[in-house]
């Protein structure tokens, strides 16, 4: 039988390969064992190919024979330039597909190739060649040919399964993320049905399930006519709040996200979602109970019933508020509320009863030639949902925040005058025209009125009288909320103002690392070993403030999200979700979900041959590791300097080292490494694809670990480690991707 390969790429070398390069791609090749779960005879058919592709390319008369009729079927010539080459007869010349190189197999070697494609990176032709045989198709391995029947199966079965892992990481890394979990289900389906390999069948598993939160993002993403995908995402989204308990629940999902990645993710997703979508999900969530649940069905009611002029859901956002009303100041929430529903009389008091001075601030501004604070609330109502609310919604992103519209339309009209009066205040609802009239001078005064100060400004002062020295490692929860709100404004200072707070500047920056008073927060919970049940949210939501005036600070939307040390704008660099786990997780792209594009099987482009230029050598891998050690040292050590990592890494170590730099710098914690110089055994570039490479070398290590007071508190050593890199070329440079230790 005939199997698409030539003997150069069994060796994984090019057709200008010296002899030197055939000896030792040939003694690397052969040490290079496959996973242990294959059986010996698998083991000894791919050795017997890679002998027999040595023998012919190392004897120079067989060589040339072979070059020949290589070359012939690789350019399509014609026989009579193959015999010329060949220096023999046209007849001579191979009769098979002249376009695709081949070579002709014993029954016996059929899962030695297999095996030797799968490395090469052709998952889809392994599950062209190998599905057949578990299908009971036209190929069978009952009839012994091909070996032993049931070893040879469940070796196919391995393979054909390591090509649908192989294939869906691949994928994974192209950002396809449903191609991806098609390929690892498969893989995994086929892994339970026939029984074998737990192993690889819980890495399959591993996979699938930190693979969640992209397949998320990918399917919400879509179009909303596409109903059934985008149910899918929600069901699988909903899948893990239940394994986690919640948005803000500590259970395992498997996901690799901590809490504070998964507030993020939850951040960045609700651009994809519909403000009836979104109130749906969280309106569920609050009943756990979840503070932060319920302050995202605040918004998602409060945006839904404002667009659609449906008071109702107002009315029910303002009653979610009152149940947080106690823990924490929405104050300010609450008078938009009561505003839009005509209680004047609430909505003042709860202006009365706010903190938030500035925001208090520039709604007296606009009010000043008025008896009361209602024109200067109508404008921060009216500016606030347009830049703070709508922009976390799909449908409401582009829409327009008019409170003329809305007081003028029919329907809000017949249901603030049916309206029972408010059992506090005992006021009577305003009539709608009187709203009208309310909401227009609001909108002249908006075009006339100066601002007395800039917001920027105001930030600055804030933070110059909040961003004090805190000695007191159990500051009380006000004082790390006080401290989160004066280091986002100094960073709103230090930058460009961000754009409107939109959920699109959360997607850009959503893997910075937390403060440093969420994770004292955080520590001090872990201390009195409180669960994160609601009570453990009221008192992370009763310290959270609100923001300034519209478009100055930080989206109010976010606030309980800083008591969980999430909410750190200061990066205008997208980070993807982190924490993956280091030996299994593919490359993940730091950036907003990208486009989605057809599968493209990994056997459609040919690798260029490498330039002189992009070659891996020993001293430049040398070279390389040393910066890398230096590099951790320098994150990891007093100074936590972090930056120097992300030239010498890639995904998933650079997200996995930068996690690790900054859990030690938030508990004040410094290690110092010291490393022996690298001594690099073997460098192995990939041929089919040259910006790959393994890279073997030993390494010693040492290293103590020093508590915030400076003192030793844990040392260790470890000589001689045996570890396998591997590396990947980017912008004409090498980066470590990941490594495995051998020994």
């Amino acid at each position: 039988m005939y199997i698409p390969l030539d003997h150069y790429r069994i060796l994984g070398l090019p057709i200008q390969a010296t002899a030197e390069q055939l000896r030792q791609s040939h003694r690397d090749r052969a040490l290079q064992l496959p996973r242990r779960e294959y059986s010996e005879g698998a083991i000894a058919a791919r050795k017997q190919l890679l002998d027999e592709a040595y023998a012919v390319l190392s004897s120079p008369e067989q060589r040339q024979s072979y070059d020949a009729n290589f070359l012939a079927k690789t350019y399509d010539l014609t026989p009579e330039v193959a015999a010329a080459l060949n220096g023999d007869s046209p007849q001579s010349s191979d009769r098979s597909d002249a376009h695709t190189p081949s070579i002709e197999i014993h029954d016996a070697q059929l899962i030695g190739a297999l095996l030797i494609l799968q490395e090469l990176g052709e998952y889809e032709l392994v599950l062209k060649l190998g599905r057949p045989f578990l299908t009971g198709g036209s190929a069978s391995v009952r009839d012994g040919r091909f070996g032993d029947p049931k070893i040879v199966y469940a070796d196919i079965v391995l393979t054909v399964a390591l090509a649908c892992l192989e294939l869906g990481r691949e994928q994974w890394q192209q950002g396809q993320y449903e191609n991806a979990a098609e390929a690892l289900e498969t893989g995994q389906q086929l892994l339970l049905r026939e029984g074998l390999f737990a192993s690889l069948r819980g890495e399959v598993q591993s996979d699938l399930l930190k693979l969640r939160p992209y397949r998320v993002l990918e399917l919400l993403a879509l179009p909303e006519t596409q109903v059934s995908d985008r149910q899918r995402g929600l069901q699988l989204l909903r899948s893990m709040l239940q394994e986690r308990g919640g948005i803000d629940g500590t259970s395992a999902d498997q996901s690799g996200l901590n809490v504070d990645d998964f507030l993020r993710f939850v951040q960045q997703l609700r651009s994809y979602l519909t403000a009836e979508e979104q109130q749906e999900l969280f309106e569920a969530e609050s009943q756990r109970p979840s503070a932060v649940a319920t302050y995202l069905a605040v918004y998602a009611l409060l945006a839904r019933g404002f667009a659609e002029r449906q008071p109702g859901l107002i009315q029910r956002s303002n009653l979610l508020l009152q149940r947080l009303g106690g823990r924490q100041d929405v104050n300010l929430e609450q008078a938009v509320c009561t505003l839009l529903l005509g209680q004047t009389e609430l909505a003042s008091r709860s202006l009365d009863q706010s903190q938030e001075y500035e925001s208090i601030a520039f709604i007296r501004e606009h009010s000043q030639n008025s008896p009361d604070l209602l024109p200067g609330l109508c404008l921060y109502a009216e500016r606030w949902l347009q830049e703070e609310v709508f922009p976390h919604f799909r449908d409401l992103a582009n829409r327009r925040a008019a409170l003329k519209e809305y007081f003028a339309d029919r329907q809000v009209q017949e249901y603030l005058e049916t309206l029972p009066p408010s059992p506090v205040a005992e006021e009577a609802v305003v009539p709608a025209v009187a709203w009208r009239s309310v909401a227009q001078s609001s909108t002249v005064g908006a075009s006339v009125a100066p601002r007395s100060q800039p917001a920027v400004v105001l930030e600055a002062e804030a933070a110059q009288r909040n961003l004090q020295p805190h000695s007191d490692e159990h500051d009380s929860p006000d004082t790390l909320v006080e401290v989160a709100r004066a280091r986002i404004a100094a960073r709103s200072l230090a930058g460009s103002e961000r754009s409107n707070g939109s959920v699109a500047t959360m997607a850009a920056a959503e893997r910075v690392e937390p403060t440093q008073a969420g994770s004292r927060a955080r520590r001090g919970d872990r201390g009195r070993n409180a669960s994160r049940s609601d009570s453990s949210a009221e008192r992370g939501d009763g310290d959270a403030g609100r923001p300034a005036r519209p478009g100055s600070k930080p989206s109010r939307l976010l606030i309980p999200l800083i008591i969980f040390g999430v909410v750190t704008f200061g990066a205008g660099v997208a980070w993807a979700l982190r924490n993956w786990q280091a030996s299994t997780a593919p490359i993940v792209a730091e950036k907003p979900l990208p486009a989605i594009s057809p599968s493209v099987s990994p056997s459609a482009t040919v690798a260029p041959k490498p330039s002189p230029a992009a070659t891996l050598t020993e001293q430049t891998s040398q070279e390389l590791l040393q910066s890398w050690l230096a590099a951790k040292a320098a994150a990891m050590g007093q100074k936590h300097d972090i930056d120097q990592l992300d030239r010498v890494l890639l995904e998933p170590k650079l997200s996995y080292w930068k996690s690790q730099a900054q859990l030690v710098n938030r508990d004040r914690s410094y290690i110092v490494y010291k490393h022996d110089i690298v001594k690099v055994s073997s460098v192995d570039q990939s041929k089919e694809k040259p910006d790959q490479a393994k890279v073997v070398a030993e390494v010693s290590e040492m290293r103590e670990e020093y508590d915030e007071a400076g003192k030793l508190r844990n040392s260790a050593k470890d000589q001689n480690l045996k570890i396998r890199y591997s590396l990947v070329r980017q912008n004409s440079g090498w980066r470590i991707q990941d490594w495995e230790v051998l020994s």
